[in-house]
């Protein structure tokens, strides 16, 4: 069995995708041409093609070993996940030089449009470049403080020329003021690539936080939470956790990974995380139904409660909410949308499929 093409949806499906752009199947599958020897994305602007003229392909390398090349279009070849070049190198630029502060003139200089790198921006990580690079000096400054560094000389070192203007600014991206910042927990985040689309992970120094797509509708929601009842002072950065849950997805995207180790830490009430608890012990490859959590937990008329706080998991595909379905078979809600969902449990089942032993 191939696990590239295991992991397709129904064909019908993918037509009906394909004709109507839906933007929840990018990275599930590629549409190559046969006609023009062109592959593109489920969204692609272009002209339709006729529907006994497509092939379709789970990967883009799998186009390209048929022979089709990719749209300048859409671009396959950029994933949905990836950050486009101009913008990787800005990265490292920032890396290489935190305290620079780049001005829209040296942006141009660059050859980056300031209102393309404000939309890039805005449309994944939630903010503007500027107010990204201001939010992580800060961050550099909280964990300045939280090391002793006294709160003059880490505004200072962040480049305010004032104590009120850093304080003004601190509690504007902390919702917190400097000096409560030094008995509090640091949560940091950072954007991560897969080839479902870009994830947000949030890790502190006990595990990970939360792991979601950045398209989820309630993911502002549930920032907030961490912030105003949990009291975290959320901040661009990377730890341990952030780096060692990349490596993982990567892995367990590949087929090469069906347990995750990274460590976790997960806010909530007692019967919220009795029912986690309970989603990591599905096997992978296999399913459990709200029913049989809540007889698990000696509650069988709890269904709707376990639904609600499988709803409020925090940490997508790590903390396996998407192994739940209905006890009619049906996959149900899932906060990373449901083409998603059946694409992650598709993969898997190819994963345990491949392992399995052959019969003769």
């Amino acid at each position: 069995m191939n696990i590239q093409t295991a992991v397709l949806p129904p064909h019908a499906e993918m037509v009906r995708a394909m004709l109507a752009s839906d933007t929840a199947y990018e990275g599930v599958f590629f549409t190559a041409v046969k006609t023009t020897g062109i592959f593109c994305r489920p969204t692609c602007t272009a002209r339709k093609p006729k529907p006994e003229n497509v092939e379709f392909f789970a990967h883009a390398d799998d186009c390209l070993s048929a022979g089709y090349r990719a749209c300048l279009r859409c671009k396959p070849l950029d994933a949905a996940a990836i950050a486009p070049d101009w913008v990787q190198r800005l990265l490292k630029a920032v890396d290489a030089d935190p305290e620079l502060r780049w001005s829209d003139a040296q942006l141009l200089a660059e050859g980056i449009e300031p209102l393309k790198l404000r939309r890039w921006f805005k449309q994944h990580f939630g903010m503007t470049f500027h107010a990204w690079l201001r939010t992580r000096r800060l961050g550099v400054a909280l964990g300045g403080i939280k090391q002793g560094t006294s709160i003059d000389h880490a505004a200072f070192d962040s480049g305010y020329e004032s104590l009120s203007g850093f304080r003004d600014a601190f509690q504007k991206s902390f919702h917190i003021t400097p000096g409560r910042a030094a008995a509090s927990e640091p949560l940091l985040f950072t954007r991560l690539t897969t080839p479902l689309g870009p994830m947000i992970a949030m890790a502190e120094r006990r595990g990970l936080v939360l792991l979601e797509f950045l398209d989820r509708p309630a993911l502002t929601r549930e920032v907030e939470e961490l912030q105003n009842r949990y009291g975290y002072v959320v901040a661009p950065g990377h730890n341990a956790h952030l780096q060692q849950i990349e490596n993982e997805l990567a892995l367990y995207f590949a087929g090469k990974l069906s347990e995750f180790s990274v460590p976790l830490h997960l806010p909530g009430s007692e019967f919220a995380r009795q029912v986690w608890a309970e989603l990591q012990q599905i096997p992978y490859g296999h399913t459990s139904t709200y029913g049989t959590i809540a007889a698990r937990l000696g509650k069988p008329g709890a269904s709707r409660a376990v639904g609600l706080a499988n709803g409020h998991n925090r940490l997508s595909i790590v903390v396996p909410c998407h192994r739940v379905i209905g006890a009619d078979g049906s996959l149900t809600g899932y906060g990373g949308g449901q083409p998603r969902k059946a694409f992650l449990l598709r993969l898997e089942n190819a994963g345990v499929q491949l392992t399995q032993p052959l019969a003769f």
